[in-house]
């Protein structure tokens, strides 16, 4: 019988590999580096050396990591910013999460139509997988370091609702280019299909879950944690089941759950930072396994992703961001901090991986480009961002 000693192995992989992506969280601490930055590049370099790793796993599986670890990494992200917080600074999130999205989507559309002579569809999901900023990453860099007054606020609520406006623009321009009878008003149904029902089912849900964790105890104070985390897969699911974004949902529901005092909110709150951190690693990691770096290095997206790379952070950003935030009290030093750190991370490459699910043309060059302008981001202004808001005059107290 050797079924126990083959899943023994399995483990051993599994555990080796959390432990090793672990220990890297704390040296990547250490050295000022986004951890996703090093899980990504060391996962897309083991596949080059190991093409097995790769062949292991496929889109639809990243798809489904991706999945699982944004429903945990936004709910917690919500929880974090809380309703009192987000009220404070709903105006600029809001308009940089939607209207930020799409200004930022248009833009990048028209550079790579323009500068790379790619279809106006290609170009398209160019811009709609581009535009959001990684809430994994933003709250990775921003985590172990409380920014004083609304600017932390701004950019963590920015990242987590920019997330699902991005999934909805995304999949409205995936049918726009896999349908014959597709429009521009297909894009603008979706969307608003899906956000009506992710705020909708959010806000219900997060009216039924607090009375609940409130009024039903449960025989130990282990399994609370547990049952908030079901909590945001059930959220999750029911605004799917709606047509709605599951994701916008669970973020909403964190937002109203986090100022409300709940029995046993500490290690609620302890564990789901961890499950956060741990799920952070397990995505960046399956999407650096499926990056073919021999076939990246030998076509035209290291050039393209750089140049894209560099127009979002030096040009299209800064542009639309301090527009937006023109009405917006801020510090100078402030505002120019929230026009730097617009960080690209997993939701990104996600969404391209959701392209090439589709079929759509061009699949793969949309996959390659986005991985190069998501390592730039981490790499580049991610590792920046603590010498940026200090020379900035931005407060930044170490929380560790």
């Amino acid at each position: 019988m050797t079924e126990i000693p083959d899943f023994g192995v399995i483990v051993l992989v599994v555990a080796s590999g959390v432990s090793l992506a672990l220990f890297g969280r704390a040296i990547t601490e250490r050295l000022a580096i986004p951890s996703a930055a090093l899980f990504l590049v060391a996962a897309a370099v083991a596949s080059d050396l190991v093409p097995r790793l790769g062949d292991a796993i496929s889109f639809v599986t990243v798809e489904r990591i991706g999945v699982v670890a944004l429903i945990v990494i936004l709910f917690e992200g919500g929880i974090d910013i809380g309703w009192r917080r987000f009220r404070s600074a709903a105006v600029p999130i809001l308009s940089l999460g939607v209207l930020g999205t799409f200004a930022s989507a248009g833009l990048i559309a028209l550079a790579a139509h323009v500068l790379f002579d790619l279809s106006w569809i290609t170009s398209g999901l160019l811009g709609a997988a581009l535009a959001p900023t990684d809430p994994a990453v933003t709250f990775s860099v921003l985590g172990g370091r409380e920014i004083r007054g609304r600017t932390g606020t701004i950019l963590k609520g920015e990242s987590g609702a920019n997330d699902p406006v991005g999934i909805a623009l995304m999949i409205g321009m995936i049918e726009l280019a896999t349908s014959d009878d597709g429009s521009f008003w297909t894009v603008v149904r979706e969307f608003a299909v899906e956000m009506t029902g992710g705020v909708a089912v959010g806000a219900a849900g997060a009216a039924l879950l607090l009375p609940l964790m409130r009024r039903v105890p449960l025989p130990s104070p282990a399994l609370y944690p547990l049952r908030m985390l079901a909590a945001a897969g059930v959220i999750y699911g029911a605004a799917t089941l709606v047509h709605g974004s599951g994701f916008l949902a669970v973020f909403v529901a964190g937002i109203l759950i986090g100022d409300r005092p709940l029995p046993h909110r500490r290690e609620a709150d302890a564990f789901l930072d961890s499950i956060s951190s741990l799920a952070e690693i397990a995505m960046f990691v399956a999407l650096g396994l499926t990056i073919d770096l021999t076939e990246l290095f030998d076509s035209d997206a290291w050039f393209e992703g750089l140049v894209l790379a560099a127009l979002l952070a030096f040009v299209i950003r800064p542009l639309v961001v301090g527009a937006l935030l023109l009405p917006v009290r801020l510090d100078t030093g402030e505002r120019l901090f929230v026009m730097w750190s617009g960080l690209k991370g997993a939701v990104p490459i996600l969404l391209a991986a959701l392209a090439l699910i589709g079929g759509v043309e061009d699949g793969s060059e949309i996959y390659g480009i986005v991985f190069v302008v998501v390592l730039f981001s981490v790499l580049v202004q991610g590792t920046l961002v603590p010498t940026v808001a200090k020379r900035l005059r931005v407060p930044m107290d170490d929380q560790s």
